[in-house]
């Protein structure tokens, strides 16, 4: 059959399963809109109010589903503004396919109005990138888009048409395959490693597990929670691993890293054998990369090879599949109890409980008493949280107990202000029977609250939490521990964000006390669509441990004990 350009994007799209797309027209990629008002094509469109939130809706929707998110918007500043986006989502491995207009054919080059060279400004943040400039080319560009964005590690890919290529007919046949000889997939692991994997594990007295995104996108949750239980190995996730195991198991230590758990972070100190799954070994986990993990033996299992070795060089490194390797490490893994070892681990834990801030700080309302609210309000049932970046980010890690995995969202490698809302309208969107909740910060929501329109013209049930502390919180904490309180460019006003979520009919509340806490919560959840609680907290709280720039992971800043905390205005070394 012969089709336009443009009827070939939305054919193509439902050839590859797609029932939503997020984003903004305009005058390049309008043939393309135009195809979709024929109303042939049983594809969604939300209209978000920036492109930037198209991006991260598409992102939230492939992170809550394991499908592909798609954003379109039009040439030049439609195509810019997705590139925040774009890297949020390469950073993370997310599959995203990013749809642009571009100037007609005869125009490119020559500074037409509304173009930009988006196919260069993305190749260090896509997998992959194509210009299409022949309409014979679509389908097949379509087709091959998809396959590198979620095959292998996924990542986004960005397809930019020219608009005569859109208005341009062709005869239509959609691939069947792909051959992409210079894409390099994933093997199945060497037995060899596997093996020797298995011989140091068996011989490790203080194994220590840390797993990060890959084990979620592996599907991998069940292999490493038998390891870890059938070895007795402790385990310690990445912000991105939460949900790998459940964080209830008494194996589970949490978070590790620059705001990760004190004990998490002495069990990495000081295991004899680090078996890390499905991370690389990022900044905020290891800290000084010269003292990290100084005791132990490194295994890495890593889909990436790119990824082996680029921070820390392993003993052993198993290439390929979480979920394959695993699997033929399970049974070479001997049965195994570390008393001595899991004692230790529990005493570090015992001694972090009595800092924690809410045996002491609760007369005025704290973020992390918001946070356990919540996740006492919503334990029994099944929730997504999605984060913005900042303080309560780190809180939530901290506060909220995921014991599913994908049911943390939030942007880990780039830390995107303002990913939280855009992103949880995706993730709604993809999972519309799923409670999901929007956690963010007043600087980072005020980044893309606009979206609260996208909200109510599409009618998306997003809970909707603002901590709200009238600072730039995590970059204030910064100045107070290392800039003598210097609060420059911190101090952030807002708006009545009741009157505003009002404004876009949106019921809402303002919550200033902990005894009104859970009520608030219990009323959001009661409403049949968008609800958004302004919880205005204590200015300054700081998030504990902190390992400050440029030290080791074990050179912890630590929250006082009650004992000491009374008048206390500074910060004291680690352990």
């Amino acid at each position: 059959m012969r089709l336009t350009g443009g009827q070939i994007v939305w054919e193509s799209l439902r050839r590859e399963g797609v029932d939503v797309v997020f984003g903004v027209p305009g005058g390049a990629i309008l043939p393309t809109f135009d195809a979709l008002a024929l109303g042939k094509y049983p594809i969604r469109h939300v209209l978000v109010r920036h492109e930037q939130c198209a991006a991260h809706a598409a992102d939230g929707y492939a992170r809550a589903t394991g499908k592909v998110g798609v954003a379109i918007a039009t040439s030049g500043p439609g195509a810019t503004n997705l590139v925040t986006g774009i890297a949020t989502a390469m950073m993370d491995s997310t599959p995203m396919v990013a749809i642009t207009g571009q100037v007609a054919t005869s125009f490119i080059g020559g500074d037409a109005f509304q173009e930009t060279d988006v196919t260069g400004i993305t190749l260090p943040i896509t997998k992959h990138n194509y210009l299409v400039t022949d309409v014979r080319d679509l389908a097949q560009v379509f087709a091959e888009a998809f396959y590198i964005a979620r095959s292998g590690r996924p990542g986004p890919v960005l397809i930019d048409i020219a608009k005569d290529v859109q208005q341009a007919e062709t005869e239509f046949e959609y691939p069947d395959s792909v051959h992409l000889p210079g894409l390099m997939l994933p093997k199945p692991a060497d037995p060899e490693a596997v093996k020797a994997a298995a011989e140091m594990i068996n011989a490790a007295e203080r194994p220590l597990i840390v797993a990060g995104h890959g084990v979620q996108m592996a599907d991998a949750t069940w292999e490493l929670q038998q390891i870890a239980e059938k070895a007795e190995i402790p385990v310690v996730t990445t912000l991105l691993g939460i949900g790998d195991i459940p964080e209830s198991h008494p194996l589970c230590l949490g978070m590790g890293g620059m705001h990760g758990e004190a004990y998490a972070n002495k069990a990495i100190q000081e295991c004899d054998v680090l078996i890390a799954v499905g991370m690389r070994f990022d900044d905020r986990l290891t800290g000084q990369l010269d003292s990290f993990a100084p005791n132990a033996k490194i295994i890495h299992f890593e889909l990436d090879p790119a990824e082996v070795g680029k921070n820390v060089k392993p003993d052993i490194a198993v290439v390929g599949d979480a979920k394959d390797s695993l699997g033929a490490l399970l049974p070479l893994i001997k049965e195994r109890r570390h008393p001595a070892w899991i004692d230790l681990i529990n005493s570090w834990r015992e001694e972090s409980r009595k800092r924690d801030i809410l045996n002491f700080e609760v007369d005025e309302l704290i973020p992390p008493f918001v946070i356990r609210q919540l996740w006492e309000a919503t334990r029994k049932d099944d929730v997504i949280i999605v984060t913005d970046v900042g303080q309560h980010q780190m809180w939530e890690a901290q506060y909220f107990v995921h014991d599913r995995p994908f049911r943390l969202i939030t942007s880990g490698g780039l830390g995107t202000m303002g990913f939280g809302l855009p992103a949880a309208i995706g993730a709604k969107v993809g999972k519309p029977e799923t409670e999901v909740w929007a956690v963010v910060g007043d600087g980072g929501f005020q980044m893309t609250l606009q979206e609260l329109g996208t909200l109510m013209q599409e009618k998306i049930a997003v809970k909707i939490a603002i901590i709200d502390n009238s600072f730039l919180g995590m970059v204030r904490q910064w100045q107070e521990f290392f800039y003598d309180r210097r609060y420059a460019g911190t101090p952030i006003m807002g708006p009545d964000y009741v009157k505003l979520a009002e404004a876009y009919n949106i019921p809402a509340r303002c919550v200033t006390r902990n005894e009104e806490v859970a009520d608030a919560i219990e009323e959001a959840r009661a409403t049949d669509g968008p609800f958004l609680i302004a919880f205005r907290v204590k200015e300054e709280v700081n998030v504990y441990p902190m390992v400050a720039p440029g030290a080791g992971v074990g050179e912890m800043l630590r929250r006082p004990e009650p004992r000491i905390a009374q008048g206390y205005s500074g910060v004291e070394p680690s352990w």
